[in-house]
């Protein structure tokens, strides 16, 4: 089986056993809220940051707000999700950035949002899939892991992934690959203890095939 043909039986079974609806998991209202919660989600799980964006985005109604933050309040505020000082700086010149150079609009090409400060290529495309519904790969560690255990990358950078699986993902299946994978990765291919006796995919996952 060729990697297209692999690619092709893949995806079907994705489209199979999870939704195709586009999920986002984090809990937002607006562009500058999932930005604000994205930036927060390194190296932290989305059930931890949607606890703290629950009472931020009380506190914080707007990007004007987040912008005058004082920010050892703000970093306070984000500690919980950890390199908050960082996180805190971010969002605060993200913020101040959005509404100087955009008038407090979202950019949607790749390359003005990248310039936010915080916003890599990742933070970016779930921007660009979930607010403008634009085809991206969101490139987490559900799609990093799981995507080199099938056999679609053997990369370990991100970037390289990203551009490695558009070149063999089909367009109309960018945005919700993201989404099944996280799916998957929480339910069944854990990053600790992954549930092969349990998984629909062991004919196609190299790890397993070499594990065996």
């Amino acid at each position: 089986m060729n990697t297209d043909e692999k690619v092709i039986k893949v995806l079907e079974l994705f489209d199979e056993y999870y939704p195709t609806d586009t999920k986002c998991y984090l809990v937002h209202e607006n562009s500058w809220q999932l930005l604000i919660a994205t930036i927060l989600s390194a190296q932290c799980t989305d059930d931890r940051v949607n606890i703290v964006t629950k009472d931020l985005f009380k506190k914080y109604k707007s990007l004007k707000d987040f912008a005058n933050a004082d920010i050892h309040e703000l970093e306070e505020d984000v500690k919980t999700t950890g390199f908050f000082r960082n996180k805190a700086k971010n969002i605060k010149s993200a913020c101040s950035m959005l509404i100087e150079k955009y008038e407090g609009n979202m950019p949607s090409d790749i390359d003005e949002l990248t310039t936010l400060p915080g916003v890599g290529r990742k933070t970016a495309n779930v921007v660009r899939s979930h607010i403008f519904n634009l085809p991206s790969i969101v490139v987490d560690t559900h799609v990093k892991r799981i995507s080199k255990k099938i056999g679609f990358t053997k990369s370990d950078d991100p970037v390289k992934i990203e551009f490695e699986l558009m070149k063999i993902i089909p367009k109309e299946h960018w945005i919700r690959y993201n989404t099944q994978l996280i799916a998957h990765g929480r339910k069944i291919c854990t990053a600790r203890s992954p549930k092969c006796d349990k998984c629909m995919f062991t004919k196609y996952c190299d790890e397993y095939i070499n594990n065996e």
